[in-house]
């Protein structure tokens, strides 16, 4: 164990106690806060008025501007005409007026019997005297109101009563029509003139004596009146409406209130007080919210830590990997950060996001790479603000969370953890793509060379992301003891020293590790384990062999069995040392303890039958405790699935004619006697996973050893070959 790994488990030792993960999360919290501080810090700017400004301003947050608000609202007040209502009435009342008139001149010229005036003057009859042109004025004029009587002319009336009865309803027609379609449209104050000018134009056209013309003309215009007048309640609606229409002009955030060199007038002034740059007093506000939101993110952590992990080694590992990354990718974030504000360009879209996701992702599971990239987005909305109106960027919130995620799933597919450069290749393509979704989003219009600029930022991202991971996987694998992909798939290589001494001192050992390794990765898979840990394990699990090959039946080609000549005990001891001697010689080349488990587990305590038995025959007081693998017992799901892999592999071998049904029922059994002898007892695999287990077991053995057609001899095949 070097001096990282010994640094490393004394503060796991540390982290047993409660008071130190509060207090390991607290720093963290400080170191995020210190890091972010500056980037809530409320920008202060220097302007006077009527004075150039210094920099360009532009708001940071969204606000109304009452004062051109209400400036609006009056100018649109203004443009509103006023509302003049139509009296329709009013022409029927002027209509009917004018009809009663003529038709009270007819009813007095009928009283008053005109056929009379040609009889002798003096005379009279049972009707009376003959009346006179003054008396039926006057007899017409008790017909009519007084109002009536003050408005028309007396030489009005004597026409009237003058004219005979179809002059009068000729006159009476004609007038009538003329002022209903005077009347009919709108007549305003000063268009009262106008009108009954138009009224005695329309009457000029009548046929009758100009007396009667005159009194008909005469009533037409006394007629005409204004129909239009101003209605107070429907103007102040229509303004009321106008106003209510008026959207409240704001300062949006983002906008530019003055740009650099611009001159500050009292408009701008005023603005920049609105959007409150020329307040004088501190606030507090922008700090508060970034403790809160630190405690609520590390608190949302450590109740995972505390609560969700169940496993203690596991657990510490798990929050020192986590810490370390956190802090390195809060680090670069703030680097770059401070060099895209020196060199005052979009250099943050090179920061390396998805590294701590690949690392995260190689390192620990998904769900914590997950957890990491949100919390990195959320934190860069707010370390890369600074060209940003406000303290939230989250467009680079969404770049960095976007980026994690695809460099998660990318990372997903098999073979995939292997080839890390590859996937920043993959991540560098996703990333430029990305970029250019938000600055199409967003409407940027952008040169040649920024677009290009933007693309090598991608690019850098993706493959910076790629060669980071790489190069610091080899510090955490050593610091942490951890078995990354990694390092599974370099020691999976045949040219492993290890792995050439088995096949070259053993080869038969080597065949049955590799059938072993096939069928455990593939149960592994099935019920969700690491499969590549199941494969890579089998090809080392016996590795012990090696110091006595030929004592192992796979590797006896030919050969007598030395067992048949050794006595049980001495046999015992043979088979039993190799899982021990693995264990060793594995610690010997530094092996992960994962691997070391494997070969010293696989077989757990279980019994050594067949020399038992054979010991049994020679000695009834043979005790069977003495004829089992030492153990300890499988204490990972690998182990176990490896372990009834092994014997499974080596039965099947075994049997002269396998079929699906004899294979399932050797399954069964095996998985059953190793329940009964309680080999999974320290195992946190569960019946239905071993029901899986074996159902993938028999699918890839009846593959393996399916039934092949028989050959016929070479000799019959040549006779029939001639024939």
């Amino acid at each position: 164990m070097n001096r990282i790994q010994k640094f490393f488990t004394k503060i796991k030792g540390l982290l047993v106690h409660r008071f130190f993960q509060v207090l390991l999360f607290l720093i963290l919290g400080l170191f995020a806060y210190g890091l972010m501080f500056s980037n809530v810090k409320p920008e202060k700017v220097q302007v006077e008025l009527f004075k150039p400004a210094e920099q360009t301003i532009r708001s940071t947050k969204t606000v109304e501007d009452t004062y051109k608000t209400e400036q609006e609202k009056e100018e649109i007040s203004k443009q509103v005409a006023d509302v003049y209502t139509l009296k329709k009435e009013y022409a029927k009342n002027k209509v009917d007026l004018i009809s009663s008139i003529f038709d009270s001149a007819i009813e007095v010229n009928k009283e008053t019997d005109p056929e009379r005036d040609k009889k002798e003057e003096g005379k009279e009859d049972k009707k009376g005297p003959i009346k006179t042109d003054a008396q039926k004025v006057s007899i017409l004029k008790e017909k009519l109101t007084d109002e009536v009587n003050r408005n028309i002319e007396d030489s009005v009336f004597l026409a009237l009563v003058q004219a005979d009865e179809d002059e009068l309803e000729i006159a009476k027609d004609s007038t009538i029509t003329a002022v209903n379609n005077v009347m009919s449209s709108r007549i305003a104050a000063s268009d009262v003139e106008n009108a009954k000018k138009k009224v005695v134009e329309e009457l000029g056209y009548m046929s009758i004596n100009s007396d009667m013309k005159k009194a008909s003309n005469s009533l037409a215009r006394t007629a005409i009146i204004q129909n239009v007048f101003f209605d107070k309640d429907k103007t102040e609606e229509q303004r009321r409406k106008a106003i209510e229409s008026v959207e409240p002009i704001r300062i949006l955030q983002g906008q530019i209130i003055v740009e650099e060199n611009q001159l500050v007038d009292r408009d701008v002034y005023r603005q920049l007080e609105l959007a409150g740059f020329l307040s004088t007093e501190s606030t507090i506000y922008p700090y508060i919210g970034l403790l809160l939101f630190i405690l609520l993110t590390f608190g949302a952590f450590y109740y995972f830590f505390s609560f969700s992990i169940s496993k203690r080694d596991n657990k510490y590992n798990q929050l020192l990997i986590f810490s370390l990354v956190f802090i390195l990718s809060m680090a670069t974030m703030k680097t770059v950060s401070v060099l895209a504000d020196l060199k005052n360009s979009n250099l943050e879209y090179i920061f390396p996001g998805a590294m701590a996701a690949m690392l995260i992702k190689i390192l620990l599971n998904d769900k914590l790479a997950v957890a990491m990239i949100i919390l990195l987005g959320s934190y860069g909305t707010i370390i890369f603000n600074g060209d940003t109106p406000g303290n939230l960027d989250f467009s680079m919130g969404l770049y960095i969370i976007f980026g994690g995620l695809a460099a998660i799933i990318i990372l997903s597919r098999p073979n995939f953890k292997s080839k890390v450069l590859i996937a920043g290749l993959l991540m560098s393509l996703i990333n430029m793509a990305f970029v250019f979704s938000l600055i199409f989003i967003m409407d940027g219009h952008y040169t040649k060379m920024e677009y290009l600029y933007y693309a090598a930022a991608a690019i850098g991202s993706g493959v910076g992301s790629a060669v980071l991971t790489m190069g610091l996987l080899p510090f955490f694998e050593a610091g942490f003891g951890i078995l990354s992909s990694m390092k599974l798939i370099e020691l999976s290589n045949p040219n492993h020293p290890l792995l050439r001494k088995i096949l070259i001192e053993a080869p038969g050992t080597y065949h049955h590790s590799v059938m072993v390794a096939n069928l455990a990765e593939s149960a592994c898979e099935a019920i969700g384990s690491n499969g590549l840990l199941a494969r890579v394990g089998s090809y080392y699990h016996d590795i012990g062999k090696t110091k006595r090959p030929h004592f192992f039946i796979e590797n006896q080609m030919n050969e007598e069995n030395p067992h048949d000549r050794l006595q049980p005990e001495t046999s015992r001891d043979i088979i039993i040392a190799h899982a021990v001697d693995g264990g060793e010689m594995l610690r010997s080349h530094k092996f992960p303890k994962e691997i070391v488990d494997i070969a010293e587990q696989h077989h757990g305590t279980t019994l050594l039958k067949f020399f038992y038995h054979k010991a049994k025959k020679q000695d009834d007081t043979t005790v069977e405790a003495c004829y089992r693998y030492p153990g300890p017992r499988a204490k990972m799901k690998e182990v176990a699935v490896i372990g009834i892999a092994d014997s499974v592999e080596a039965a099947v071998r075994s049997m002269q004619h396998p079929t699906p049904e004899k294979i399932e029922e050797l399954v069964s059994f095996i998985i059953q006697d190793r329940i009964q002898d309680g080999q999974f007892d320290e195992c946190d695999i569960t019946m239905r996973e071993l029901s899986i287990v074996k159902h993938s077991l028999c699918e890839s053995l009846n593959g393996i050893f399916h039934s092949r057609i028989e050959y016929p001899e070479p000799d019959k095949l040549g006779q029939k070959v001639k024939e």
